[in-house]
């Protein structure tokens, strides 16, 4: 007897095809890594559900890993791995969107990254004069597949940098988008979405330089940024 695969069937397979891309390990979002399995193992200890897995992964990914952006390396690739910046314990937008998909992978959670371009006005005079601009290109998100839906998760800006610039952190539920506040707890513009670059499987790292030498030449010029101060510290300094 002949069997025919009903479109449902055919749907859910090709889905589960498709999802395979999000779950293997790569050179930058190196979830097979001892870091990464380490990291997700200790956020997800004793959640059974995906849910709450993801949820878990990305309070750890927004507190853990301290936002800074300095000392960017754009030009060394292993800076842009996952288990590199877990063991540094910082890193700006995208290097924590990366550890955040590489721990959701070790945990079993497909995932990808995000990019747009926003103008952000959660900065200080230090970095403005550094990036000669408050619009920051290619900033980075990680998308999480939970509960059969795609949720965007923005685990940037940990709770104690948060309080120092008057912003409410992001909570993220695992069901509704985390995206970026448009206003500060003062009522004041915090950030604006400007443009949308889709999503991705592994890093854009080629594309990310590119756009950077672009519109950052004079950060290329001075060699990067340095840790020359610290970027909590500056903030609380300039709120004050």
């Amino acid at each position: 007897m002949a069997y025919n695969i009903t479109e449902e069937d055919q749907r859910e397979i090709n889905m589960e095809d498709d999802l395979q891309q999000y779950l293997r390990s790569t050179y930058f979002i190196d979830s097979d890594a001892a870091e990464v399995i380490d990291f997700a193992g200790d956020a997800v200890d004793g959640k059974a559900a995906s849910l709450e897995k993801g949820v878990a992964l990305f309070y750890a990914v927004r507190d853990k890993i301290r936002y800074d952006p300095y000392d960017i390396d754009l030009e060394k690739q292993e800076s842009f791995k996952a288990s590199v910046i877990i063991s540094n314990g910082y890193g700006y937008c995208v290097a924590k969107a990366i550890v955040l998909a590489a721990a959701a992978r070790a945990a079993g959670i497909p995932s990808r990254l995000g990019f747009a371009d926003v103008r952000n006005h959660l900065s200080t005079e230090r970095l403005r004069r550094l990036m000669k601009t408050d619009t920051f290109i290619f900033h980075g998100y990680a998308e999480l597949f939970l509960e059969n839906n795609w949720v965007k998760a923005t685990p940037t800006f940990n709770i104690s940098l948060c309080d120092k610039f008057g912003v409410k952190p992001l909570d993220f539920n695992g069901k509704s988008d985390s995206l970026f506040h448009p206003y500060d707890r003062e009522g004041k513009r915090h950030m604006e979405y400007m443009r949308d670059h889709g999503n991705y499987a592994d890093v854009p790292y080629k594309r990310i330089i590119k756009n950077f030498r672009k519109y950052y030449p004079a950060y290329f010029q001075i060699g990067g940024i340095s840790r020359e101060s610290d970027f909590e510290k500056e903030a609380a300094a300039e709120k004050k």
